[in-house]
């Protein structure tokens, strides 16, 4: 923030030293001819009445730019041209309403749009000053007039510049001290110490925010691996008593196919008891039969 405020400051004080120096030529330097100031061919004028009202007023600053050919100028065009009022000479600012071309020299009748007639005194080409760039600054006149001022020129020019020129003079004798001192490591400023305090609880807090998501992560898979756990040994409970069932029935159906052989062998002996007995009801009637023949015989031989 210290570092911020001193390149602020320093640029702050360049530029009212720019600006100090371009005032000082504008207000005190002057042309060749016509002694008026002016920087690089433009003129600041501080508008001294209500003469052109309301195309610009009384304290507004107006740029004229110097004439290089009379010739190019035309009516409606506002110049800036020495004339006399009252016996002095002074600059004014009107609009040509007319030319006057004699040949051999040119003079310009003008006029204030605030005025109801024309300027007693035509403007002649060696008067004019400059032509109005349609450049208007509102009531910067008034700055302009006032810098022109000895205190005007203390208080917005000399003064900047000798503050400035301490502060740099300031500026330099901290430099040299340093340079004689042994370095130190450079002090952290209370913005600084808030910063990196924010950062350091920041990354306390993402760590612990990690690591309990990586612990409810652990205890999540954890949880699932017991319930796979569970439901594989369920899984096997279920295949063991599947597979007891399975030899269950199969019991069940050894004794069922033992039972049917035991029912079976049975029924072949009940058979074979069958034919047995029939074979011996046989014999026992043909024996009857044999005695009875035997008995009718003995009977018929009787």
């Amino acid at each position: 923030m210290k570092k911020v405020l001193k390149i602020t400051a320093n640029i702050i004080l360049w530029l009212i030293v720019i600006i100090a120096l371009i005032i000082t030529i504008v207000v005190f330097s002057s042309s060749s001819g016509n002694g008026v100031a002016h920087l690089l061919g433009y003129i600041p004028l501080t508008v001294e009445s209500q003469s052109m009202s309301p195309t610009f007023e009384e304290g507004d600053l107006i740029i004229c730019k110097q004439i290089d050919d009379a010739s190019t100028l035309k009516e409606n065009d506002v110049i800036t041209f020495w004339t006399i009022i009252e016996g002095r000479k002074v600059k004014n600012t009107h609009r040509i309403v007319k030319i006057n071309n004699t040949g051999n020299s040119l003079s310009f009748i003008t006029r204030g749009d605030n005025n109801p007639i024309d300027d007693e005194i035509p403007a002649y080409q060696a008067d004019l000053i400059g032509k109005w760039t349609n450049i208007r600054l509102s009531g910067a006149g008034n700055i302009m007039a006032f810098l022109r001022t000895k205190l005007g020129f203390f208080l917005c020019i000399l003064l900047p510049m000798a503050l400035f020129f301490l502060f740099e003079l300031y500026k330099f004798i901290v430099t040299v001290i340093s340079v004689r001192k042994p370095e130190a490591a450079p002090a952290l400023d209370e913005e600084e110490i808030k910063r990196r305090a924010i950062e350091e609880y920041l990354a306390a807090q993402k760590e612990k925010e990690q690591a309990e998501k990586s612990g409810s992560d652990d205890k999540k898979e954890t949880d699932k691996k017991s319930e796979d756990e569970k439901k594989s040994e369920s899984d096997d409970k279920d295949d063991k008593k599947e597979s007891d069932k399975k030899s269950e029935d199969e019991k069940k159906s050894e004794s069922d196919d033992k039972d049917d052989k035991k029912e079976s062998d049975k029924k072949s002996e009940d058979e074979k008891k069958s034919e047995s007995d029939d074979k011996n009801d046989k014999k026992d009637s043909e024996a009857k039969s044999d005695e009875k023949t035997k008995a009718d015989t003995a009977d018929d031989k009787k």
